[in-house]
Protein backbone atom coordinates (compact mmCIF):
# COMPACT_ATOMS: atom_id res chain seq x y z
CA UNK A 1 0.00 0.00 0.00
CA UNK A 2 1.48 3.33 -1.00
CA UNK A 3 1.46 6.40 1.22
CA UNK A 4 -1.51 8.05 -0.47
CA UNK A 5 -3.78 5.02 -0.16
CA UNK A 6 -2.53 4.46 3.39
CA UNK A 7 -3.61 7.97 4.33
CA UNK A 8 -6.98 7.54 2.59
CA UNK A 9 -7.53 4.27 4.47
CA UNK A 10 -6.87 5.84 7.87
CA UNK A 11 -8.87 8.95 7.04
CA UNK A 12 -11.92 6.82 6.24
CA UNK A 13 -11.29 4.72 9.36
CA UNK A 14 -11.26 7.84 11.52
CA UNK A 15 -14.44 9.09 9.84
CA UNK A 16 -16.17 5.82 10.68
CA UNK A 17 -14.97 6.06 14.27
CA UNK A 18 -16.10 9.67 14.64
CA UNK A 19 -19.58 8.98 13.26
CA UNK A 20 -20.12 5.84 15.35
CA UNK A 21 -18.85 7.47 18.54
CA UNK A 22 -21.07 10.47 17.89
CA UNK A 23 -24.07 8.15 17.59
CA UNK A 24 -23.10 6.41 20.82
CA UNK A 25 -22.63 9.75 22.59
CA UNK A 26 -26.02 10.98 21.37
CA UNK A 27 -27.73 7.83 22.62
CA UNK A 28 -25.93 7.53 25.95
CA UNK A 29 -25.72 11.20 26.91
CA UNK A 30 -28.67 12.58 24.96
CA UNK A 31 -31.27 9.88 25.54
CA UNK A 32 -29.98 8.82 28.95
CA UNK A 33 -29.44 12.26 30.47
CA UNK A 34 -30.55 15.28 28.43
CA UNK A 35 -33.87 13.99 27.13
CA UNK A 36 -34.60 11.53 29.94
CA UNK A 37 -37.58 13.46 31.28
CA UNK A 38 -39.24 13.66 27.87
CA UNK A 39 -38.52 9.98 27.17
CA UNK A 40 -39.83 8.92 30.58
CA UNK A 41 -43.34 9.62 29.32
CA UNK A 42 -43.02 6.30 27.46
CA UNK A 43 -42.27 2.89 28.91
CA UNK A 44 -40.30 -0.09 27.64
CA UNK A 45 -40.61 -3.37 29.49
CA UNK A 46 -42.37 -1.60 32.36
CA UNK A 47 -39.58 0.95 32.85
CA UNK A 48 -39.49 4.61 31.84
CA UNK A 49 -37.72 4.92 28.47
CA UNK A 50 -35.17 7.49 29.70
CA UNK A 51 -34.20 5.19 32.56
CA UNK A 52 -33.99 2.24 30.18
CA UNK A 53 -31.62 4.13 27.84
CA UNK A 54 -29.44 5.19 30.76
CA UNK A 55 -29.22 1.68 32.22
CA UNK A 56 -29.34 -0.66 29.22
CA UNK A 57 -30.05 1.08 25.94
CA UNK A 58 -26.67 2.76 25.61
CA UNK A 59 -24.93 -0.58 26.16
CA UNK A 60 -27.07 -2.30 23.52
CA UNK A 61 -26.41 0.51 21.06
CA UNK A 62 -22.66 0.29 21.78
CA UNK A 63 -22.61 -3.45 21.06
CA UNK A 64 -24.57 -2.93 17.83
CA UNK A 65 -22.14 -0.17 16.82
CA UNK A 66 -19.22 -2.57 17.36
CA UNK A 67 -20.75 -5.00 14.87
CA UNK A 68 -21.40 -2.16 12.42
CA UNK A 69 -17.78 -1.02 12.77
CA UNK A 70 -16.51 -4.55 12.10
CA UNK A 71 -18.62 -4.77 8.96
CA UNK A 72 -17.51 -1.33 7.74
CA UNK A 73 -13.85 -2.14 8.37
CA UNK A 74 -14.11 -5.48 6.56
CA UNK A 75 -15.53 -3.68 3.53
CA UNK A 76 -12.82 -1.02 3.80
CA UNK A 77 -10.09 -3.67 4.01
CA UNK A 78 -11.39 -5.34 0.86
CA UNK A 79 -11.62 -1.98 -0.92
CA UNK A 80 -7.99 -1.15 -0.13
CA UNK A 81 -6.72 -4.68 -0.63
CA UNK A 82 -5.55 -5.28 2.92
CA UNK A 83 -8.07 -7.98 3.86
CA UNK A 84 -6.89 -11.30 5.24
CA UNK A 85 -8.12 -13.42 2.34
Amino acid sequence: MNTQSHQAYWKRNLQYLAILLLIWFAVSYGAGILFAEQLNQFTLGGFPLGFWFAQQGAIYVFVILIFIYVRLMNKLDVEFGVDEK
